[in-house]
């Protein structure tokens, strides 16, 4: 059950007047952004890895996949690239700390709004998905990607990236005020990996056969991609954007369902 926030504040004139969400947010977002930027090492971790894999299967297949007509290989392994790296990033390793420290329960004894205290730790992953976002993207503009939808192809492309983020923090969340185990949090990540290799990430999926097919087109990770590599050769198509998007919803419905019954579960429990 959600606690109203009643805290007061005195306004120029004098008017005492309750905290308003937003402020709630923005209280708990300022801190988690302010721990970000004391930790910038941990953007590399989070880079190496789709950086790593980005180099060496263009170096491995590049030739091999562009005998088929009109696929730019690079192309297609950018949303690859991007999506290994702002997945399972999040405050959650923080909010472990919180827990185990006993900061979190005396959030809790304030009149601030409990969902806020979620909320505003996901500004601050928003804030790193984007950095993560652009740097990928500045990467493949190196490498000569270039995006059939212009600018505007560009800034769809980094909403597609950052919204999956933000869809999927819900679980290492959920993981945190479950266990509040520092190395669970840690090994969330892992869940992703079958959703990652099932998928049309190294050879679009006409290329692909039998029962890898099959798994490929149930995954929702596969219309993520394809949303994201139309921007880049296909120019606007709707209906593969549509898939990506609801992708996106599905999975933010099942995570953020699951992070904040679990973040009442915590309220109620203490």
């Amino acid at each position: 059950m959600s606690v109203q926030s009643t805290a007061p504040v005195v306004a120029g004139g004098g008017m005492v007047r309750p905290v308003g969400f937003l402020t709630d947010i923005a209280t708990v977002a300022r801190r988690s952004v302010r721990s970000l930027l004391r930790e910038p090492e941990a953007m590399a971790p989070a880079l190496i890895i789709p950086t790593f894999f980005f180099i060496v299967n263009i170096g491995a297949l590049e030739s091999f996949v562009e005998r088929n007509p009109g696929i730019d290989y690079r192309a297609f392994q950018i949303p690859v690239a991007i999506i290994f790296a702002v997945t399972g990033i999040s405050r959650a390793s923080v909010l472990v700390i919180d827990i185990q420290s006993g900061y979190l329960d005396r959030m809790l004894v304030t009149p601030v709004r409990r969902t806020t205290l979620l909320l505003g730790l996901m500004v601050a992953d928003i804030v790193l998905a984007v950095a993560l976002s652009l740097v990928v993207i500045a990467m493949g503009l190196v490498f000569g990607v270039r995006f059939g939808t212009g600018l505007l192809g560009i800034l769809v492309f980094l909403a597609l990236a950052v919204a999956w983020s933000l869809a999927f923090t819900g679980f290492p969340y959920t993981v945190a005020l479950r266990t509040g185990n520092p190395a669970a949090v840690n090994s969330s990540f892992l869940i992703f990996f079958p959703f990652a290799f099932l998928t049309p990430a190294y050879l679009p999926r006409e290329l692909m056969t039998g029962w890898m097919q099959n798994v490929a087109a149930w995954n929702p990770v596969t219309y993520l991609l394809e949303g994201m590599r139309s921007l880049l050769s296909q120019g606007w198509d709707g209906a593969a954007l549509g898939k990506g998007a609801a992708a996106i919803g599905g999975l933010a419905v099942v995570t953020f369902v699951m992070a904040f019954r679990s973040l009442a579960r915590r309220v109620a429990t203490g």
